[in-house]
């Protein structure tokens, strides 16, 4: 019996007849979780199922592309993948997803305005930004109904060295983007009847000089923004002004482990759990996941630990339940499955998967 039947059968309250379907009318079936892992030297994307119950990972697929792939996202409605190819000619590969398996069915790819280290989506799901690292940009291309990126940017804008992140607040209305070499945090207005930005006033927020804000993350309280800072093993907290769309410094916590021997620190990926009670950031010459509690009311940080994970660990990501968190390993080619402990946050390792070569985001979804 199919899901979509199965929920139907499950709703009519003839209890017996569906607890022999396999179902009771308060607990439809779960969905299916998928989770996308580019690996960049091996020109791939995997494709893997997780099963909500049990954290165990299956394969489903393997996609090659045509370039180096590297950062991951979805349209809105979870139909799309989208994939920056960071080797020349620099493009966004646009894959439609199938909602029973996860496959990924290629598109054409479209150029972009250059080497996009950061892909995302406004919350409409109508534009595509994009930060170069190499570029020194930021962009804004439209995405059409069918999900087709439009050759022709809205929006090219030059930044400080390094711009490494952009995404969208809450309500669509401010757009935010790191650049690591200028220790900024850019603050724009934007325009989603338009898909244009223009700078806030103030145009940008100062990092800690040094720091090198690389990923941006919003609480689901709306309330504060997490970033990451590559350069000086930090993460830094600001808090939000929803009706000015701008940020203020709060405090920076290290991410290094208390036996941090030493050598350049190289803060990568942050995400938090559904709940918010949680924020993990990935530190990559430790190769180690820092994870904190979350004060709600102020948006605090307090550490709970670090755990060691897969080597060089550049990306990782939480599924939509908050169960479990999966890393990916740059040097060690494989990613490893945590199991999330809901009263701790301590993470327990699991299943470890070799993938190809340089895996190095990871995209969890539910299929739609």
């Amino acid at each position: 019996m199919t899901i979509r039947y199965r929920r139907a059968f499950c709703s009519t309250g003839i209890l017996l007849a569906a607890a022999l379907a396999g179902c009771t009318p308060d607990h439809p079936a779960a969905p299916t979780t998928i989770v996308y892992v580019s690996n960049a030297d091996s020109a791939e994307i995997s494709v893997l199922r997780l099963d909500n119950a049990t954290g165990a990972i299956t394969p489903v697929d393997t996609v090659a592309v045509s370039g180096k792939v590297m950062p991951l996202t979805t349209s809105r409605d979870h139909r799309i993948l989208y994939a920056s190819l960071r080797s020349a000619p620099y493009s966004v590969a646009a894959f439609g997803i199938d909602s029973a398996t996860g496959k990924l069915q290629p598109n054409p790819a479209v150029a972009l305005p250059d080497n996009m280290a950061y892909l995302s989506t406004d919350r409409t799901g109508r534009y595509l930004f994009g930060a170069s690292y190499t570029g020194d940009k930021i962009s804004v291309n439209a995405i059409d109904p069918s999900g087709r990126v439009s050759p022709e940017p809205v929006q090219v804008i030059a930044t400080p060295p390094h711009a490494h992140s952009i995404v969208t607040d809450p309500s669509n209305r401010y757009v935010f983007a790191a650049v690591l070499g200028g220790d900024v945090v850019l603050q724009f207005r934007f325009d989603e009847a338009t898909g244009r930005l223009t700078p806030n006033e103030p145009a940008s927020v100062a990092t800690e000089p040094g720091a090198g804000p690389r990923h941006l993350l919003f609480h689901r309280n709306g309330r504060y923004v997490y970033a990451s800072n590559e350069l000086d093993g930090t993460v830094t907290t600001y808090r939000f002004d929803p009706d000015r769309g701008t940020l203020t410094l709060q405090h920076s916590d290290s991410v290094l482990p208390p036996d941090f021997a030493g050598g350049a620190p190289a803060t990568s990926d942050l995400h938090i759990t559904p709940d918010g009670r949680y924020l993990y950031v990935a530190e990559r010459t430790s190769s180690t996941i820092a994870g904190f509690r979350v004060a709600d009311a102020t948006g605090a940080l307090t550490p709970i630990g670090s755990t060691p994970t897969e080597a060089q660990p550049r990306g990782f990501g939480i599924d939509p339940r908050g169960r479990y968190l999966i890393a990916a390993g740059e040097k060690s080619n494989a990613i490893t499955r945590y199991t999330i402990n809901p009263d701790t946050g301590a993470l327990t390792p699991g299943e470890h998967l070799d993938l190809g070569r340089d895996p190095n985001w990871v995209e969890i979804i539910d299929m739609p």
